[in-house]
């Protein structure tokens, strides 16, 4: 199987605007007002979502790292 993608959100960038939930539910959770739970690792299968969340964040707070893509 292939590697899984990294994700890093920067907490102190994070404005919660909820889009990144919106895009990628299931990886990207708002509890209340400010506390942002995501999935750190998640599958490679989950790519397209997570690539959607990442471009939907108003101030640029999640940076994804591909294994597989990186090189090319």
């Amino acid at each position: 199987s292939s590697p899984g993608l990294r994700v890093c959100v920067d907490l102190n960038l994070c404005q919660a605007y909820a889009q990144c939930c919106y895009a990628a539910p299931g990886h990207f959770v708002l509890h209340g007002r400010e506390a942002l739970f995501y999935d750190p690792a998640p599958s490679s299968s989950a790519r397209l979502a997570i690539e959607r969340a990442r471009v939907s964040c108003p101030v640029q707070a999640i940076r994804v790292e591909d294994p597989e893509r990186q090189g090319r």
